[in-house]
């Protein structure tokens, strides 16, 4: 029996995960969707429709993405949850088989977070090490403080 992979006109969670790695990526690396498009040889707006999942992504426009944005494949699927993991056509369609249980992530990744992608971003611009390392220290002091 045949079940549709998806629903049209809804995106799949996998392409949202991916979607989503592919922005992180190219705000660590302070990237606009203009520059990151023209480096593709993509519009802004065929790269946003790729960020939200809107758009699947190919396999030869995943390799130029992991190339461009310095990242192993693997990167594009990384901390994916299991509930996300779950909507592959292939499940979808009640094919069993050899399936990895990916660990679910319970809690929103930090690291997705714009905030934390520009905290990363400026802290490896500070030019000097010692500095650098004193803002870390700063840090590690009051994260402790307001946890314990």
């Amino acid at each position: 029996m045949f079940i549709p992979a998806g629903r049209p006109g809804i995106a799949n969670p996998i392409d949202e995960h991916v979607g989503a790695r592919i922005r992180m990526r190219r705000i660590m690396l302070g990237l606009s969707q203009q520059k990151l498009g023209e480096a593709l040889g993509l519009t802004f707006q065929q790269l946003q429709k790729y960020e939200r999942g809107t758009n699947r992504v190919g396999a030869s426009r995943l390799w130029d993405l992991a190339t461009v944005l310095e990242v192993p494949l693997a990167f594009f699927f990384d901390d994916m949850p299991a509930d996300v993991a779950g909507n592959s056509p292939r499940l979808r369609a009640g094919v069993e088989g050899n399936t990895p249980t990916p660990e679910v992530d319970t809690v929103a990744d930090p690291l997705a977070k714009r905030e934390t992608l520009e905290l990363a971003r400026a802290y490896y611009k500070i030019k000097d090490p010692a500095v650098r390392k004193r803002v870390f220290e700063l840090v590690k002091a009051q994260a402790k403080v307001d946890a314990g």
